[in-house]
């Protein structure tokens, strides 16, 4: 066995070249599976209250399992899963434990520590860590001082709630270390962090997820059953047998307490019925905590196994379970499990050294950790639209079928997805997943381009073109981000490998081209290309609620909406160009929808519709604006991230995209200066800079100065910790008046989280810190960089007015956001609280969360708060301040002409 990062690099191609399937096992096991829409066959649609954390020991799931630092093939057949008893627990911890979103006073909140601590793409190497409390875990408590609290309070934690004082609870890790894509090692590590002795039981559970109970009666079972282990090589084995998955063989090193149930619900716990048989779901919480003996199968077999291990642990002490699961038969299972485990956290160690050499201790971390938050939140997503709205074994209510995502039956989904957090969010969310692409293709660019491609599909894509949002509501609307993911991982790849992928380039380009019809012919609702997105992702940043039509008569013409859209027909206009390279017949595609954002940017500036610029000459700055009944104009005076994302509509052209292209070029030269109808309405300039490269933009040079002077104002929108969603001007609230259709405003600056249940309120765009429109920030300026170079200076108001070119800006706005992160000058990490352990304990203060966002002026992390999935892209900001050498595939093109932007 070898050490080298090349051992990881190797499964990866190997998985590329279908030679060995590495995916096969992952952390594709939910945290939460119970309050999801899945799960949900209420008639009022109250998803949380039709299926809560209380049903969940005792109910089983329809479509998809959860469970604590767990595993799963990747359809979900067969899981492995950690179950925990501290002697004093009312309930056997099977399942991390939160409010549901009328419970937190600021929505759902996971109510649990545990951290990701690493991974590698492969999953050949796994570690999770828990701590659980010694003390009765406090779940009233919990319920109740959060239901106690306003929404001008934060929320109360567990940490809060003092279960962790004087060191008195565990640290349970779990590691995985393959062998072999159907061989996995497993070592569970309890580490008694109290001062006293204590005792813990630990269950790892092997299970298969319930789908007989959905099938046809005669299909066939799959069944676990205790078999005779090697002589003298194992405590005990098991045999797990499914007619699709195959056979498998759970190995234990030690010796343990077996118990053998059905993955069945209990009927008579949950509603005084009868159940289906006589041993059920939660029958190892009735037998360890309830004393019920005969909770459990004598004759060891069932479809839910479990091994309890009773450990007694002096303090500061360690006890460790080792366990192997097989598909085939191993004679000696623990022969090499050391050697693995130790080999596979080597090979690790490489890779990620490998990655980034050069990288301080704790950027490493940082790095490290985020990466290994991203792969954890890959989860196996099971949902048939159709089947759910028919329901299985009751026939639903009339009003499902014209209910949440009835239009939407075309969507069946049994698919591992990248997801934004395993407990908050065990949901895909098509925005979200073109960051998570995004972070992704630093370590496996094939996972990232199989999942741009996965929502692109004819049984997830509408028919009519829309890419579906998030199962609260697919039909809501999200930012056109697919586009930009495409072009980043198609980049990704070619640099990393020396050639892009034309081929999975066309294919997302087709799809692409439809969805983009869809927002033409949906969201453009006059024509004249300007647009009302909607909802948009951005929640609460505007002044009423963007998901809820206006009265009759009125309409909203969005900033940011309207700049997404020229954003994506740019990206769609570079997609064609780098194809057309190779074949020709693109090039039409690349006129077409460059004719489409010169459409756009012209409306933009004015020029079509009420001759109103949606760019606020006055302010220096994009603005919303109402239409009335007279068709009179009036301006929302709110300057917020609807107003930055304009200057995302930036692509720079290289020579080598234009060589050839007569059409293409023509039409730039058309409108050469930016020029449309007689009047300039973007910067498109004809001319190229010291490279032969052409910058295409909505913004031009002397907006964006205007622009970023508030971009870099800490008084304004620049925080120690990146750019605030909503300038800090609005920190007294400002009244906007009546404005017509919507009725009289205010727009407040709130930098933590949201003070009302506004437009949902479970998160904030009012003055938070948000990693990935910060990161889009920073790739826009980066692009501008590119082609207006070091020449181009503007005043910097958070630097005192001194000018500094936009590289500077760049890399100035990409280490704060880092920044919250690492520890500051006080040896603080500005994420956590300052009375949080993370800050001093030796236990805790190299443990990272990575938030859903972060208060605008402590850098302190909020909402979700695994939420890796966009947040990750942390790990492309730690890479982009050591990378900056030009890529092998650009050194290699005549000239040095061009560069790749940064990860």
């Amino acid at each position: 066995m070898t050490t080298q990062p090349d051992a990881e690099r190797q499964r990866l191609k190997n998985q590329q070249h279908r030679a060995e399937n590495w995916r096969l096992w992952g952390p594709y096991l939910a945290e939460r599976a119970w309050g999801t829409v899945r799960e949900d066959y209420s008639p009022d649609g109250n998803a949380w209250g039709h299926f809560d954390h209380d049903q969940a020991r005792s109910r089983v799931y329809r479509w998809n399992e959860d469970g604590l630092g767990g595993i799963s093939d990747e359809a979900q057949r067969l899981c492995f899963g950690l179950a925990l008893w501290n002697g004093r627990d009312v309930i056997l911890k099977e399942r991390a434990f939160g409010l549901t979103n009328n419970q937190g006073n600021h929505g759902e909140d996971v109510k649990e520590c545990y951290f990701y601590l690493d991974a590698t793409p492969s999953h050949a190497w796994l570690h999770y860590l828990y701590k659980y409390p010694q003390c009765a875990f406090p779940y009233k408590r919990l319920v109740e001082e959060n239901a106690g609290r306003s929404r001008h309070e934060p929320p109360f934690s567990l940490i809060d709630s003092g279960s962790f004082a004087e060191g008195r609870y565990w640290d349970v890790e779990v590691f995985y270390a393959k062998a072999s894509p159907e061989e996995l090692h497993i070592e569970i590590v309890a580490t008694n962090r109290g001062p006293d002795e204590a005792v813990l039981w630990v269950v790892p559970q092997l299970w298969f997820r319930n789908d007989w109970s959905w099938r046809d009666m005669d299909a066939q079972k799959p069944l676990l059953y205790a078999m005779a282990p090697p002589d003298g090589a194992a405590a005990w084995a098991v045999s797990a047998e499914h007619p699709l998955l195959g056979t498998y063989h759970l190995y234990g090193g030690q010796q343990a307490d077996l118990l053998y149930t059905e993955n069945e619900t209990n009927n008579d716990r949950l509603w005084g019925l009868p159940n289906v048989g006589r041993y059920v779901k939660d029958a190892f919480h009735s037998y360890l905590i309830d004393g019920e003996a005969t909770a459990v199968n004598p004759q060891q077999r069932g479809t839910k196994f479990g091994a309890v291990h009773k450990l007694t642990v002096p303090p500061g002490q360690t006890s460790a379970i080792a366990l192997v699961l097989s598909a085939r038969p191993k004679p000696e299972p623990f022969n090499s499990h050391a050697q693995i485990l130790t080999q596979r956290l080597a090979e690790a160690n490489a890779f990620f050294t490998s990655l980034l050499p050069e990288a301080t201790a704790h950027d490493h971390r940082i790095l490290r950790q985020a990466l290994a938050g991203m792969i954890w939140n890959k989860q196996f997503y099971h949902y048939d639209v159709s089947t759910w709205l028919k329901g299985d074994q009751a026939i639903p209510p009339a009003s499902r079928q014209t209910g949440r995502n009835h239009d939407w039956r075309h969507l069946s989904a049994n698919d591992v997805i990248s997801m934004p957090d395993a407990w908050e969010y065990p949901w895909f969310a098509a925005w979200d997943l073109a960051f998570h692409c995004t972070v992704m293709a630093l370590i496996d660019v094939d996972f990232s381009k199989d999942q741009v491609e996965l929502l692109l599909r004819e049984n997830f894509l509408h028919p009519g073109g829309q890419i579906p949002a998030g199962e609260w509501g697919f039909s809501d609307v999200n930012p056109p981000l697919h586009a930009m993911s495409a072009l980043k991982v198609f980049r990704a790849e070619r640099v990393q490998r020396g050639q892009g992928d034309i081929a999975f380039l066309k294919r997302v380009l087709h799809k692409l081209l439809l969805n983009h019809t869809w927002w033409i012919n949906r969201k453009d609702a006059t024509g004249m290309n300007v647009f009302e997105g909607g909802f948009l992702g951005l929640d609460n940043i505007s002044v009423y609620n963007r998901s809820q039509p206006l009265p009759t008569g009125y309409t909203l013409k969005q900033a940011d909406a309207t700049g997404w859209m020229a954003m994506f027909a740019l990206q769609i206009t570079v997609m064609a160009l780098e194809i057309a390279v190779e074949d020709p017949a693109y090039e039409s595609i690349a006129v077409q929808s460059y004719s489409q954002f010169l459409a756009i940017a012209n409306t933009l500036a004015g020029h079509t519709g009420a001759g109103v610029s949606i760019w606020d000459e006055a302010d220096g700055f994009f603005k919303d604006i109402v239409m009335d009944l007279e068709g009179s104009a009036h301006r929302i005076d709110v300057f917020s991230w609807v107003g930055v994302i304009p200057l995302f509509a930036s692509e720079v052209v290289d020579a080598r995209l234009l060589a050839g292209r007569d059409r293409f070029n023509a039409l730039l030269w058309k409108h050469k200066g930016g020029m449309f109808d007689g009047s300039v309405i973007c910067a498109c300039p004809v001319t190229t800079n010291e490279r032969g490269e052409h910058l295409l933009s909505v913004v031009t040079p002397a907006m964006l100065v205007r622009i970023l002077a508030r971009v870099f104002d800490e008084d304004e929108f620049f925080s120690p910790f990146g750019v605030r969603s909503v300038s800090k001007r609005h920190a007294e609230g400002q009244d906007l008046g009546h404005i017509p259709g919507i009725g009289n405003a205010i727009i407040h600056y709130v930098p933590g989280e949201s003070d009302s249940p506004l437009f949902g309120g479970n998160s904030n765009w009012r003055g938070p810190v948000w990693m990935p429109t910060n990161y889009l920030l920073v790739q826009a300026i980066e692009k501008m960089y590119r082609y207006l170079g070091d020449a181009f200076t503007f005043p910097a108001p958070c630097l005192n007015g001194y000018e500094i070119n936009l590289k500077y800006a760049a890399n100035m706005l990409a280490e704060r956001l880092v920044d919250i992160f690492r520890r500051d000058e006080s040896d603080v990490i500005p994420n956590f609280p300052l009375n949080s352990p993370h800050q001093t304990d030796p236990h805790w203060c190299d443990l990272l969360l990575f938030h859903e966002y972060f208060h605008g002026e402590t850098g302190q992390g909020l909402g979700a708060a695994h939420q890796t999935g966009w947040t990750g892209l942390v790990a492309n900001l730690v890479m982009r301040r050591y990378r900056t050498e030009i890529p092998e595939f650009w050194r290699q093109q005549a000239n040095n002409i061009a560069w790749e932007s940064s990860p």
